[in-house]
């Protein structure tokens, strides 16, 4: 009866709603179509001098783009928080990095043999998104979150790419192999074989612990805050990534909260998140 009512008001609300869309952009470098899903906020096509910062925000393995907007109802979320004001209106973008990896999907945010995704995500789709959506623009208006994979991606994007976000908010994320509970490939040369060859080659830990001054100085230049729960089989991964942060004197917020690697964790993650990344934005 209550979401019912929710749901009847937000109807007759005569302001403007924010919306959430689905597309999909042509990559020359994949030789396919990615789809991406995106939140508008309220107000984006009323006042089209208006710019926004903008959070991509990558899901996890055998996730699709819809994934954060579904199971953990981005959307309402940011709808409570910038009507709260602890959020600010932003952009959020979705990438479509995945599916069913058993089904022949490919999955992953690295470049590895016949895909080279964090190529495609650098050097077509984000000037895409940027120019479409009149969003970031700037390393100041531009923020980076994800889940358990894309945990990962987020990290070795801010990583790879410190100049290009002002804050990294990995969740639960895929730091390097565990030691148990990583998802196997029945063929040693298969694609899932490959992504997680790509994970060990794109280690988080080890990124920080070779990384020399510069690269930590350039570190230094992000916002960091990771989000892991104290029954997720990636925690101790997560861990290491802390110290290897602390030892190189890399200034970072490490939470764990109870939970484990959940649609649920994931969700009330949000609550945190979108305003840290709020707060993290600015005009530089």
């Amino acid at each position: 009866m209550f979401i019912a009512a929710v749901i009847t008001a937000r109807a007759q609300w005569p302001g403007p709603h924010s919306r959430i869309e689905s597309d999909s952009i042509r990559s020359e470098i994949l030789k396919d179509y990615r789809t991406f899903t995106v939140y508008l906020p309220a107000g984006f096509d009323d006042d089209k001098g208006s710019t926004y910062p903008v959070l991509y925000l990558l899901h996890g393995i055998m996730g699709t783009d819809k994934g954060w907007f579904n199971d953990q109802r981005a959307g309402e979320v940011m709808d409570q928080l910038v009507a709260s004001g602890e959020a600010c209106p932003m952009i959020i973008v979705s990438p479509n990095a995945g599916g069913n990896i058993f089904e022949g999907a490919w999955n992953g945010y690295f470049n590895m043999p016949g895909w080279n995704y964090e190529d495609f995500f650098f050097t077509e789709f984000v000037p895409y998104i940027e120019k479409k959506y009149r969003c970031g623009g700037s390393k100041g208006r531009r923020a980076i979150a994800g889940l358990s994979m894309g945990g990962g991606g987020t990290t070795v994007y801010a990583q790879h790419h410190p100049d290009m976000f002002c804050a990294a908010y990995p969740i639960s994320a895929l730091m390097d192999i565990p030691a148990v509970g990583a998802m196997g490939g029945q063929q040693p040369e298969g694609k899932m074989a490959l992504l997680n060859k790509s994970v060990t080659e794109n280690s988080c830990i080890n990124f920080v612990n070779n990384a020399d001054d510069n690269t930590k100085e350039a570190l230094k230049s992000i916002k960091w805050y990771v989000d892991c729960g104290d029954d997720d089989f990636l925690l101790d991964r997560n861990i290491e990534f802390m110290q290897a942060m602390r030892r190189a004197g890399i200034p970072m917020q490490f939470r764990v909260r109870d939970g484990g690697h959940t649609n649920e964790y994931w969700h009330t993650a949000l609550f945190t998140a979108l305003p840290f990344v709020s707060r993290c934005f600015n005009d530089k």
